[in-house]
């Protein structure tokens, strides 16, 4: 499987999205965090946002909804220029209809399970999804640590679905981007490790070298 990196903007300097979109040149896609205060406790960005951003930028857009109704707002966000669009199964949406929705608006669709929720849970959707995200953190806040102890899941997945995407979300660094790989996820996102470097174009080209050993 092709190694993608995610960089997650919700670590970047919102003050300078632009710029910092920029930087993020060698990823394979942006990661762009949406939370409603419901689902999660925290509030980030909304569809205006990341319309604006998608005007200065051409690498595929990665949404990622912890909302609480994804199916209500599946319009707004394929009208903002999403590319794919993943929500949770633990989100009170019907599974089947949102990601429906989804691909009829032309998205690639992509379901999420929090750490605790059994990765059979996407099971009944794989034959629809071009994207599984299993949370290596709750989800809610960047800046957070690295669960190894989801990996069971990850290797489960790749070894139901050898092709499809998996994604890990949460504490993904030089370290522990190996573990994950070692796993069988491919699509990394990182948020502090990218923005908070010196360099984060030569780090995304790092994690990826790391995921390939």
């Amino acid at each position: 499987m092709k190694i993608k990196i995610s960089p997650s903007m919700l670590a970047s300097d919102y003050a300078n999205l632009e710029t910092e979109l920029k930087k993020c040149s060698a990823a394979d896609f942006i990661h762009l965090d949406v939370m409603d205060g419901h689902f999660v406790p925290n509030i980030s960005i909304g569809a205006p946002v990341i319309a604006a951003m998608k005007k200065v930028c051409a690498i595929p857009f990665d949404v990622h909804l912890m909302i609480s109704q994804p199916l209500r707002y599946i319009d707004d966000f394929a009208d903002a220029g999403a590319d794919i669009i993943t929500f949770h199964t633990e989100a009170d949406s019907d599974i089947g209809k949102t990601v429906d929705k989804i691909i009829s608006r032309g998205c690639k669709a992509a379901l999420a399970v929090k750490p605790n929720t059994p990765v059979e849970a996407v099971y009944p959707y794989l034959d629809k999804l071009s994207m599984v995200l299993v949370m290596t953190v709750e989800p809610g806040f960047g800046g957070q640590s690295f669960m190894e102890s989801t990996m069971p899941k990850i290797t489960a997945l790749r070894k139901k679905c050898p092709d499809i995407d998996i994604q890990v979300d949460g504490g993904i660094n030089t370290d522990t981007v190996k573990i994950a790989a070692e796993a069988g996820a491919n699509v990394f996102v990182a948020g502090s490790a990218v923005f908070k470097s010196s360099d984060p174009g030569r780090t995304i080209h790092i994690l990826k070298e790391s995921a390939r050993l």
